[in-house]
């Protein structure tokens, strides 16, 4: 038997028109659809957590884990950084020859993908490891170069500084491997060439001698070929005694070698200038 007409609304918001009726048959049609409403509210309940989470992850930018994509700045300099720390050492103990780009990115525990979108081959990375030498075995930027009361005692300091970084460790294996492998790879030289350090050098020293001697006679051309001259007397000898012609100096060794060459370079200057007089005469 049908009983009136009513409405009820289930946790959804949704109106529902139902026949209010009695007797066993409603009664069961009743239980059902409580059963259904309790099922509906429960599932509802779940829902809206899982929905709120949902929505917090994407929003906080904090969550969302980084797979793939660009590295950061900060990474990306710190896997340079491995990947040519692995490059010198290989380099300078197996040489230039037998150091490959498989080598290299398996040591390193990177893809060759990965290391040719750094390096566009073992040339550059060579280029980059001769680098990254010279730029460590240089004085600190906050040691002045030129520091000193008089010209002799200048020279004296820098060429402690010259001294200091010729013979480090690094310098000395990265001459032997040029010495041993420059014939098979002449681009080597042009990398070690292309940093500029003797130039620059070169031309501070130069510099250093037009302010501390001014003498007209010493011209542009003979500073700068003084200058040259500055550099292999204080690094030629004490460099082939370490990699080997002889027993490696003793650091009173290398002072006095440092003061009888500036000394030298000095009186060479100025018997270089009278030289140059005589001849234009």
């Amino acid at each position: 038997m049908q009983g009136p007409r009513g409405t009820t609304r289930d946790p959804r918001g949704i109106t529902l028109h139902v026949r209010l009726t009695t007797g066993p048959r409603s009664r069961m049609l009743a239980r059902c659809r409580s059963s259904t409403r309790s099922r509906t509210a429960t599932m509802h309940r779940r829902a809206v957590p899982l929905i709120a989470a949902d929505k917090n992850q994407r929003r906080s930018p904090t969550r969302r884990a980084r797979h793939g994509g660009r590295p950061s700045r900060a990474a990306a300099l710190q896997l340079r950084d491995r990947i040519l720390e692995v490059a010198t050492e290989l380099f300078l103990t197996e040489g230039y020859g037998s150091t490959s780009i498989e080598a290299v990115a398996g040591r390193a525990g990177i893809s060759k993908r990965t290391f040719y979108h750094r390096f566009d081959d073992k040339a550059a990375l060579f280029a980059a490891v001769v680098h990254r030498i010279i730029e460590q075995i240089r004085p600190p930027p906050g040691v002045p170069l030129l520091e000193g009361a008089t010209l002799q005692e200048i020279l004296r300091r820098l060429a402690g500084l010259i001294l200091r970084a010729a013979l480090s460790p690094q310098a000395i294996a990265l001459h032997r491997l040029i010495t041993a492998e420059s014939a098979r790879f002449p681009n080597l030289v042009r990398a070690v060439y292309d940093e500029g350090w003797a130039q620059e050098a070169t031309a501070l020293i130069g510099d250093l001698l037009s302010r501390e001697l001014p003498d007209p006679r010493l011209t542009v051309e003979l500073r700068s070929f003084a200058a040259a001259q500055f550099l292999h007397m204080v690094v030629a000898l004490p460099q082939r005694r370490i990699m080997g012609l002889g027993a490696p100096m003793t650091p009173a060794e290398l002072a006095a070698w440092a003061d009888d060459a500036v000394n030298l370079f000095l009186n060479g200057c100025r018997g270089l200038s009278r030289a140059s007089s005589r001849q234009k005469r």
